[in-house]
């Protein structure tokens, strides 16, 4: 069985208000988890106004195919996200 992270984190240009953030974040959070079917969360960022980072995970026992979903949520995020991606990284853990 094969755990996967895709970390991405997003500069959130001129946003001076929580309110403007969080409304950026649940519209990530909910297209991600409708199209996907994967585990999404804030992480790391809870303090800033302008940067906002999220946490994706996903179970299979196919480690090409974990790949294969992280890199095309990843992409998806980037396209609908009207903020610039700074970051994107997927890690790939065995588990016994």
């Amino acid at each position: 069985m094969f755990v996967a992270v895709l970390t991405v984190e997003f500069h959130l240009d001129g946003n001076d208000n929580l309110k403007a953030k969080r409304r950026v974040a649940n519209s990530l959070k909910q297209k991600t988890r409708n199209r996907f079917n994967v585990a999404i969360a804030e992480s790391g960022t809870e303090d800033s106004l302008t940067r906002l980072r999220l946490a994706v995970v996903s179970v299979s026992n196919s480690e090409g195919h974990l790949r294969s979903r992280m890199d095309k949520c990843a992409l998806m995020m980037e396209a609908t996200c009207p903020e610039e991606m700074v970051d994107s990284t997927v890690e790939i853990h065995a588990c016994d």
